[in-house]
């Protein structure tokens, strides 16, 4: 069986939301991280799932930890820090009139870090990984180390940059480990957003063309209610979205969509030497199970395909 293997940050999402009198309350709290969520909503689906990762050995990662397992999650590939050198990281989100989240973070990490051993990584596996994780100059090396390896074993590596304001500042320094990033994918997916806050670029073609394409073929280029525009060798093609009114939570959109892809990579059984020829029809219904995915999520406050739902497409 094929394995997802998922390399990102996790995450403890504490959500805000406005009371009837504006003021700011907590609403729930749930585990997080970009590749994290992908990964949770991939093991409820039934995919043989692992995360490098890395969690605090105190409540909070314990408690992640048994989440990941009940949720089909291989967690042998977790760095479990010591307490005194770190914790576990959370995240405050705090949720607009759309229900749109904006951030603050706050950790403390040990020194040394992610340091687990790489995962058996075989042809036709597939890499997720993404986020100011993949960039972060502390843990870059061994991050590459691991996708060097993942190249060498012809697995698809599908990269999300989702690249917030909150490093805006820090693009320029950062991107050359973006552009390697880009040379070792074969998918990107990324939002509106983080093109704009990478390039200062809202146009997905002039993205493709001016920033993708030269590394990536297969380019898929999310804009919330606009749609989805996909571009491979074969050509583009625009995806409407449903409208589904006012979200719940967009927390887990992006997140979902990705495992919604990888998910009809693995339904077709799509692997690396195929998946350059596929044609725009061929892609199709891939991408609907991105756009059901996302649709889903999005109406729900977990950060990840409802487990009832997940069951439906087993």
């Amino acid at each position: 069986m094929k394995k997802i293997i998922g390399i990102g940050e996790t995450i403890l999402d504490i959500i805000f939301g406005k009371n009837q009198d504006g003021e700011w309350q907590p609403r729930k709290s749930v585990a997080g991280g970009s590749t994290f969520n992908s990964i949770i909503t991939l093991g409820r689906l039934g995919m043989k799932t692992t995360l490098v990762t890395e969690l605090g050995n105190d409540r909070v990662g314990l408690d992640i930890m048994e989440f990941m397992q009940k949720n089909g999650v291989d967690t042998g590939h977790i760095d479990i820090y010591n307490p005194k050198d770190g914790k576990t990281p959370v995240s405050l989100a705090f949720l607009d009139e759309n229900n749109n989240a904006e951030y603050t973070f706050y950790h403390q990490f040990p020194a040394d870090r992610l340091n687990v051993a790489i995962p058996l990584i075989n042809e036709g596996d597939i890499i997720i990984f993404g986020s100011y994780f993949s960039v972060n100059p502390a843990l870059r090396n061994r991050i590459t180390e691991i996708l060097e390896f993942a190249n060498t074993r012809k697995a698809i590596v599908y990269y999300d940059p989702n690249f917030r304001k909150a490093h805006s500042h820090e693009a320029m320094k950062l991107m050359p480990s973006i552009i390697e990033n880009l040379e070792y994918a074969n998918i990107v997916r990324g939002s509106d957003e983080d093109f704009e806050t990478l390039y200062k670029l809202d146009n997905p073609e002039k993205v493709y063309i001016d920033k993708i394409k030269f590394y990536c073929p297969n380019f898929i280029y999310t804009r919330g209610g606009k749609g989805v525009e996909f571009y491979c060798q074969q050509g583009h093609r625009h995806f409407d979205v449903p409208d589904i009114g006012k979200p719940v939570s967009t927390i887990g959109a992006g997140d979902t969509f990705n495992a919604g892809i990888i998910f009809g990579l693995i339904r077709h059984n799509i692997t690396l030497d195929n998946l350059n020829t596929l044609t725009l029809d061929e892609w199709a219904p891939i991408v609907q199970y991105a756009i059901e995915f996302s649709s889903k999520v999005c109406m729900c406050q977990e950060n990840y395909l409802p487990e009832e739902i997940a069951m439906q497409y087993r």
